[in-house]
């Protein structure tokens, strides 16, 4: 229950498994606040919804309210040190941001709990009293322009904004929401207005406590959070500024019926059909934008996605609602094209009208409604806890749309079946009210019209009703059929009772149980906390860890097909991929209604072969295994497909050069380090001369020999683990003519990374493979040690303490670059240390020198630094390692890491903890000066620069003047890459691994 502003009880609806409390208050000043207790939380956050977004930016000062999202975080008047509230969040565990949507500006953090009364005392100033100075204001106008920057080849802003242009310009839906330096300050100059007293003009008429909307995730009690909340939040200044949403429409008659053809950067076509509609908001508890996306978006047997892609003409398909604003919406089907598909564009919308007429005729099915409300509530129920930050932000959002019952629910539980209400919105997507965006680089060249702020080329026409029903009688039918009954929805949600007895005084790898003599019962007194060996074979391994945490009727089951043949070559790499992506094509019909239902599937290919993952609930799991398995084991190709996804893979290589430059340093960087990697160029000149007889040959030879590494975990007893595995097996060893053979002991994979010479500084420089981007990038990795405890929490300690100090100087001091972040890496179980910058302003060079500037300037600060606030630092490192794993997904990331990296450390958390309080001052200190300063003696390095057009002249004289000493410029990857000794390898012992009878007790 929760108090009303009449101290009267209110409701809010929770889910059964949800043991967290509640409590709604509103202060004096009308701020209206959602308190939850935690005492489990390892993390404490709080998110602060103001309804205010861009639709309110004043005409000329486009990008205002974004704008403000960003100064907010500099400093206030109690705490008046620029960024020290992101420094103080940073260093005690924690995490922060911001966004601004359309009518509304969120903000959000979380921390350790020991640390949240202070983190929430300086959040609060934000909206207290905060410090705009002018030089903040025109360094953050910078950042904003280098954030756009970074959007301006981006097809998701670039179409996004194409939708918003074709609307009426005095409606607020028109408007360009994330501003740039004309906008905030050439603009506004030229006009005599000065942005500063502009922003602190809107601040002051906008930000008022009662269109705040506050939730607070506390560990303590409800009653000491109130008196906190009270105590901060109460000095939020309240100018009982009415709300005034935005309540007319964005589109009218002559923005309707239009068909317009418009030119992305990235190869490739695709489709939007979009219809204004009443928003769901209106009828959440009805759902009818959620009941029209479930089978408009459907890609079972019968689907509109199943026919487009049986006729080889669509590779993906979503529909559902598109936010437009409280009083108007979109509703969108969007249609990923192939090559044909984009050849027969009348017939594919067509078969969009076809199937919406089809719903048309069939009227709203009750046992659909009922069937997905079913879904819906188990989903809730059920739903695995998420993180603070996360969830706080989740229902700040909530709160200003649903009344205090539904904060937690939102639209998520429909409940109200109303075939009126969902015919009325099925209505609306007629013919009339349609706008076709069809988008294309077949397109460029035709095209009249250039949208302003990205300049998108397009063109317009408008497109008749009568048009579309004469491509509608023309289009092929399809056998288009609404969805049967989802057999995969589970209805065993017991939870399995681990009683089976163990025992566990063994060290945590090699907790083992014999095949022969898996145990009846585990003894409840026992805590499993670490996975175990349950079984191993010539075939496989197979980890168990039953769910003794979260009470959830879920599993987890990770397949990794260790495969030899899989990377021996570009070829190999390739077809590995095609295989991999034909195995999701064959099984996405089936496989939807699992998906639908809670039960999903992974396949994904890597280094050493491929990996399958089936998680959710654990019901019907097996059953879904076993189809997949099937599939793998009896794969055939089936010529339409493969053309499909040779089409797809091919686009996918050629849209490779408009990956962002610091996306294509760190491939260069991936390139050099691991040995097992091919070129970008070299796999897209295998896939072109690739032809179907290449897969069926390669098929039988990639299977021909395998090893299983397996983990099963959650609400699954250790025979049915057993069991499900062993026909795995079955599956693909037995049988008079198996599959696949048992590994031979020289076959056993190992992922390796090169060896960098140790006070050696590497560099390599490319420009950026798309010349229309002006921005460069630099990757500078420090490669500092195989896995070791006591080396890993030292530069742990160091990335916790350094991260927020390189953001400030490189990024909000120096404006080097919106995109720019400090941290650590591990790749094959090499620990290093990772600078991310891109700029339009500045060359690679330049920025690789100002690091080597901010590292100087940390070694004082690392000296200056008092044994107090070094021992804060340590325990803030310490919270963060012993932080719960909140559900099941989490721990099973964490396990199945030790597992495929070979480490095998199921107790690394204990241990790091251990090393971390060992660690003094001067220890850190002398791991700076050995791995990481500049000239440091154990320091190995390697930049990956990439120089943007607005930078190529720099690049052409990089590549003349080479640097000082001790630099040494890599002309050739793969002749440096063979140069290098390699690290070795942590799978090296998994092969002598046995699983040991051990006693019962």
């Amino acid at each position: 229950m929760a108090v009303g502003k009449a101290d009267e009880p209110v409701e809010i609806f929770k889910a059964r498994s949800d043991k967290r409390e509640y409590r709604r208050i509103v202060l004096q000043n009308s701020l209206e606040v959602l308190l939850i207790t935690d005492p489990e939380t390892d993390k404490c956050a709080a998110s602060m919804e103001v309804s205010v977004g861009y639709y309110s930016d004043p005409k000329g000062l486009e990008g205002l309210a974004h704008f403000l999202e960003h100064m907010l975080f500099y400093a206030s008047e109690k705490y008046p040190v620029e960024n020290s509230y992101s420094k103080y969040i940073t260093q005690h565990g924690g995490s922060t941001n911001a966004f601004t949507s359309s009518e509304r500006t969120n903000f959000y953090f979380d921390i350790n709990a020991d640390c949240f009364e202070e983190a929430l005392d300086r959040f609060a100033q934000f909206f207290v009293k905060p410090l705009m100075s002018p030089d903040a204001t025109t360094r953050e106008i910078k950042a904003v322009d280098s954030e756009n920057q970074n959007n301006l080849l981006s097809d998701g802003h670039r179409l996004y904004q194409l939708q918003k242009h074709l609307s009426s310009k005095d409606h607020p839906y028109h408007k360009f929401g994330t501003g740039n330096w004309d906008t905030l300050e050439v603009q506004p100059k030229a006009r005599g207005l000065n942005t500063r007293q502009e922003l602190l003009k809107f601040y002051k008429e906008n930000y008022s406590a009662n269109l705040m909307h506050l939730v607070v995730y506390a560990k303590d009690c409800l009653d000491k959070t109130q008196t906190l909340v009270q105590g901060i939040f109460q000095e939020v200044p309240n100018t009982n500024r009415s709300y005034s949403p935005v309540t007319d429409q964005p589109c009218k008659s002559e923005h309707l019926q239009i068909l317009v053809r418009a030119v992305p950067i990235k190869q490739g076509h695709s489709l939007r059909l979009e219809w204004p509609i009443i928003p769901d908001l209106a009828h959440y508890k009805e759902g009818p934008s959620l009941y029209l996306s479930h089978l408009i978006g459907h890609e079972g047997e019968g689907s509109l996605f199943y026919v487009l892609k049986k006729l080889g003409w669509a590779t993906s398909l979503s529909a559902g609602e598109s936010g437009g604003g409280h009083h108007f919406s979109f509703f969108e089907v969007y249609i990923s094209l192939t090559d044909a598909g984009h050849d027969h564009f009348e017939d594919v919308v067509a078969l969009v009208f076809k199937y919406i007429h089809l719903l048309q005729q069939a009227g709203a099915r009750k046992w659909i409604f009922d069937e997905l409300s079913a879904i819906s509530e188990t989903n809730f129920h059920y739903q695995d806890k998420s993180s603070p930050i996360g969830y706080v932000v989740y229902v700040a959002s909530n709160m200003q749309l649903y009344p205090p019952i539904d904060w937690l629910v939102g639209s998520s539980l429909p409940s109200k079946f109303s075939p009126d209400i969902i015919e009325a919105v099925l209505t609306d997507l007629t013919p009339q009210n349609v706008r076709i965006f069809w988008v294309s680089t077949n397109f460029d060249g035709n095209t009249d019209s250039m949208e302003p702020w990205y300049e998108t080329a397009y063109s317009l026409e408008k497109i008749t009703s009568s048009v579309i029903e004469q491509w509608m009688e023309k289009a092929p039918d399809g056998n288009l059929h609404l969805p049967v009954p989802n057999m995969f929805i589970p209805t065993d949600l017991s939870i399995k009772t681990v009683s089976n007895k163990v025992l566990l005084t063994m060290k945590p790898h090699f907790l083992v149980l014999s095949l022969n003599k898996i145990p009846e019962m585990f003894s409840p007194s026992i805590q499993m906390n670490f996975p175990v060996l349950l079984r191993k074979s010539p075939y496989s391994r197979l980890w168990y860890k039953p769910d003794t945490l979260f009470s959830m009727p879920k599993g987890y089951c990770i397949i990794d097909f260790i495969c030899p043949q899989s990377r021996s070559s570009p070829e190999s790499a390739v077809l590995t991929c095609i295989f991999v992506w034909l195995l999701k094509d064959y099984l996405n019909e089936y496989a939807y209604d699992a998906e639908i239902a809670g039960l999903g599937y992974w396949i994904s290919g890597h280094c050493s072969g491929f990996e399958v993952t089936v998680s959710g609930y654990n019901h019907k799991m097996r059953i879904l295994l076993e189809k997949v398995i099937d599939r793998i084991t009896n794969f055939k190709v089936e010529p339409d497909r493969f053309f499909v996804i040779k089409e797809l893979f091919s686009k996918q290589y050629q849209n490779i050069k408009f990956q962002q430059p610091y996306e294509q340093a760190l491939y260069y960087c991936s390139l050099i380090l691991r040995e097992h990697s091919w070129s970008w160029d070299d796999e897209c000149e295998a896939l072109t001369n690739l032809e179907i007889d290449d897969l069926v040959k390669f098929y039988p030879l990639l299977l021909s020999r395998t090893f299983l590494e397996c983990y099963l975990a959650g609400n699954i007893d250790s025979k049915e683990a057993v069991s499900m595995i062993q026909h795995v097996e079955d599956a693909l060893y037995k049988g008079s003519q198996p599959l696949s053979r048992a590994l031979f002991a020289s076959e056993h994979s190992s992922s390796r990374i090169i060896n960098l010479e140790e006070s050696k500084n590497y560099f390599y420089a490319a420009e950026g493979l798309n010349t229309s981007d002006e921005n460069s990038a630099l990757v500078h990795y420090i490669q500092v040690h195989s896995d070791e405890y006591i080396k890993n929490v030292k530069l742990q300690l160091f990335a916790l303490i350094a991260k927020q100090p390189a953001f400030d100087q490189l990024r909000s001091v120096e404006q080097l670059g919106y995109i720019t972040s400090l941290s650590r890496t591990s790749d094959a179980g090499v620990r290093g240390l990772q600078l991310i910058v891109q700029s339009s302003v500045k060359d690679p060079r330049y920025i690789e020198s100002r690091f080597q500037a901010f590292l100087k300037t940390l070694e004082t600060q690392l000296h200056d630094m008092s044994d107090d606030e070094f021992k804060k630092k340590v325990n803030a490192l310490i919270d963060i390692k012993l932080e719960k794993f909140k559900n099941l997904p989490e721990e099973t990331n964490f396990f199945w890491w030790e597992i495929s990296s070979g480490t095998l450390k199921f107790d690394r958390i204990e241990n790091e903890v251990a090393a971390l309080k060992q660690i003094t001052k001067t220890d850190l200190i002398d791991f700076f000066n050995e791995y990481v300063n500049v000239g440091a003696p154990k320091r190995k390095s390697l930049s990956l620069q990439v120089f943007g057009s607005s930078h190529f002249s720099e690049f052409k004289s990089e590549k003349v003047d080479p640097a000082e000493p001790n630099v040494v410029q890599i002309e050739d990857i793969f002749c440096f890459r063979r140069s290098r000794p390699l690290h070795h390898s942590l799978k090296g012992d998994l092969v002598h691994l046995k699983a040991h009878d051990i006693d019962h007790q």
